[in-house]
């Protein structure tokens, strides 16, 4: 359990310095140069991810359950992660109407996949990743919102098609996930086609 709380402090942590920090971050960047930055930050989030999975693949070997949720969660779980994968293509879709009324519609896709994972299990570690997540997420969509107010950010507005493009591209992406790749990348069937 101690590499997996490693890999989330160091994950979240190098995540959050906007969250907590901004001022030093730009003044670092400004220091560093934006390059070296970039590489830093990419470096730390590697190595604390990697921590973060080999510390989950760990953990899973000696599970210790907190609660049994009901069966009725992995439905819910399957409907929010939807919303999700509609949420994360709606970060990088072109002008669609979710990013621009949401605005940062990244963090509120991790915030409502952990979530959905919360809901659906009990498991101590899969709690403590989870709720880290979710409660990481909770604080960077606060701080964005901030940054937003205090700069007087303005969104491109969405379009029809750019929107429904973001909601098709998101229900693909997440049945391509639900029935397949979830059991490839976690190990966990999540439905089945057959």
């Amino acid at each position: 359990m101690g590499i997996l709380i490693l890999g989330l402090l160091l994950f979240l942590g190098v995540h959050s310095t906007r969250i907590v920090a901004d001022g030093w971050r730009t003044a670092t960047i400004v220091r560093l140069g934006e390059g070296p930055w970039k590489g830093l930050y990419a470096l730390l989030s590697i190595g604390g991810f990697g921590l973060l999975v080999w510390g989950f693949g760990l953990a899973r070997q000696q599970p210790v359950t907190v609660w049994s949720p009901p069966l009725a969660m992995r439905h819910v779980a399957a409907l929010l992660t939807l919303a999700a994968f509609i949420l994360l293509a709606a970060t990088y879709a072109p002008r669609n109407a979710i990013k621009a009324r949401l605005h940062h519609p990244m963090v509120l896709a991790v915030m409502i996949w952990a979530l959905a994972h919360l809901l659906a299990n009990g498991k101590l570690a899969q709690m403590m990743l989870f709720g880290s997540f979710l409660g990481w997420a909770v604080l960077s969509f606060r701080a964005a919102r901030a940054r937003d107010r205090s700069t007087q950010a303005r969104y491109p507005s969405g379009t029809a098609s750019g929107t429904a493009i973001t909601v098709v591209v998101g229900l693909l992406a997440w049945a391509v996930f639900a029935f397949w790749a979830h059991q490839v990348v976690i190990g966990v069937q999540l439905f089945s086609v057959a």
